[in-house]
């Protein structure tokens, strides 16, 4: 007998955890890789070093594309504007704080009740990261 797990038409997996026990539509970025002034150790102050960012926005329940409308929903360029405006405002220490800075400024956009941040080093060594979940209020689900 099998104990292979089956999975009915229509069902999808989900991609992230909390967007299955969230519950909730997502808006995403997907491994954008961008130059960044980022690090906190001496190699890495004045240089630019390649890292990987994927977002995922969670929208507030109520918030959904009823109309072929672009500001009915937060847009995944309002996520590239912020990264965008972070890294160009200068060197950021630790990409925890580049993480924290995203959730931020994403979250402070109603439509959105939570957000999860990943981000990757791509240089000087192995692939290392970070990746937060932050949700309005701080209630995770």
């Amino acid at each position: 007998m099998s104990t292979a797990t089956t999975t009915r038409p229509g069902d999808a997996p989900s991609t992230a955890k909390a967007g299955a026990d969230y519950g909730h539509d997502c808006i995403f970025i997907k491994d954008w890789v961008i130059d960044c002034n980022i690090g906190v150790y001496a190699e890495e102050k004045g240089v630019t070093q390649r890292v990987r960012l994927s977002v995922d926005a969670y929208l507030a329940p109520h918030v959904r594309a009823a109309r072929d409308d672009m500001d009915t929903v937060p847009s995944y360029t309002d996520i590239i504007d912020a990264v965008n405006a972070i890294t160009a405002s200068g060197h950021i220490n630790l990409i925890e704080t580049f993480a924290e800075a995203i959730a931020e400024q994403c979250l402070a956009d109603t439509r959105i009740d939570a957000l999860r941040v990943r981000i990757e080093k791509l240089e000087r060594g192995p692939v290392r990261g970070v990746e937060i979940f932050r949700a309005r209020g701080g209630a995770l689900p």
